[in-house]
């Protein structure tokens, strides 16, 4: 990102130079703090201070354009049982055993498709039992994380509501069993000092390359000499708000491959940065003159 940013500014800059104030609107670049842990919540004070009326993403995209991707929520679920002697397991209420229980009729849950997003995955990414570590002990206590990946038109409500009515089921079935799902609630502190929270609910958003826009972006773009293909993310981006959230007309564009983001040796070619310089100008071109 630091790569497409640094191209922001570029294009921007040149932009000006060559048109001075002779555009329909203004320009703003945005540098968006913890976007990797919340894709979209930093993001929502830029949009209430700016309200733009579109949104470049600066991810990686090869210089393709990006007109959509699934979101993400974090799922928790707890499970609650009674404390004993793993000598006696009788006497208690194993949690874990009721996780495991929970997480095997997940797995027959058949989540939404989307034709052009894919399939709306959950999968289980941790778990952790308490009293931990436990040693001769019946847990009483259990939770996990389930990854919830997300596609356009689903909520809050319902993405947990299959959840929740499986918990009811299971409960119904046995005395024994109690567990409770909500969405992970997440904080992080800024180089600011400043704290940033929110729950961890990142909606997915999808535009039909076929838009207005994205067809006059894309026509300026090829005549800058450049032939993208029009694809989604398979990743979250900022734009689970300024699309998922706010319904800003939005597409994805930046230098490098998809794939390198978040690798140990993560870089950004200089063809594809200088590449992403005229790319942004080209966008540009064809929302502001």
């Amino acid at each position: 990102m630091k790569g497409a940013v640094a191209a922001f500014f570029c294009a921007a800059a040149y932009f000006l130079e060559d048109h001075g104030k002779n555009f329909a609107g203004e320009i703003h670049t945005a540098g968006v703090v913890h976007e990797e842990c919340f894709e979209g919540v930093a993001a929502r004070s830029i949009s209430e201070l700016v309200n733009p009326d579109y949104v470049v993403i600066g991810e990686a995209s090869g210089l393709n354009i990006k007109t959509g991707q699934r979101g993400r929520a974090e799922i928790l679920l707890e499970t609650f049982g009674k404390a004993a002697h793993s000598a006696n397991p009788e006497k208690g209420v194993n949690a874990v055993k009721k996780m495991c229980r929970l997480i095997s009729e997940l797995d027959k849950l058949q989540p939404p498709v989307h034709e052009q997003l894919g399939k709306g995955i959950m999968e289980v990414t941790d778990i952790i039992s308490s009293p931990y570590p436990g040693a001769s002990v019946v847990p009483e206590y259990c939770r996990a994380t389930l990854d919830r990946r997300l596609l356009t038109g689903e909520t809050k409500e319902s993405v947990l509501a299959p959840v929740k009515e499986l918990i009811a089921r299971l409960e119904k079935e046995d005395p024994q069993f109690s567990a409770k799902a909500s969405f992970s609630v997440g904080k992080e502190k800024c180089y600011t000092d400043a704290e940033i929270q929110g729950e961890r609910f990142f909606p997915g958003w999808y535009y039909d390359p076929k838009e207005d826009y994205i067809q006059k972006i894309l026509g300026k773009v090829r005549e800058a000499g450049y032939d993208p293909e029009l694809t989604q993310y398979s990743f979250c981006t900022n734009g689970s708000h300024y699309a998922g959230e706010k319904g800003i007309p939005t597409i994805g564009l930046g230098p490098s491959r998809e794939d390198l983001a978040h690798t140990v040796d993560e870089y950004v070619e200089l063809t594809q940065l200088f590449g992403g310089v005229e790319c942004y100008y080209a966008v540009m071109e064809a929302l502001l003159l």
